[in-house]
């Protein structure tokens, strides 16, 4: 199996991962490890052009068209 060494952490950083590593009952061996899992298994978020893309096509335009009004912003929700 591959490994990964990491050079020139922050002392806190490591102080860090020590006490997840005790808060987990795991060595911080396996702390890192695990943490590397949750991070880059996640799935991809959408770009905001993605999520756009993916609202569907309904209504008409004129059902958007927005009312300018005068009223105040701190009016609007009293």
């Amino acid at each position: 199996m591959p490994s990964l060494v990491v050079r020139n952490l922050d002392e806190s950083i490591l102080i860090a991962l020590k006490e997840r590593a005790v808060a987990h009952q795991r060595s911080t061996e396996a702390e890192h490890r695990a943490i590397l899992a949750e991070v880059l298994s996640k799935p991809k978020r959408k770009s905001f052009a993605e999520a756009l893309s993916s609202i569907p096509d309904v209504g008409n335009d004129e059902d958007f068209v927005r009312i300018q009004d005068d009223t105040p912003a701190s009016h609007v929700f009293n």
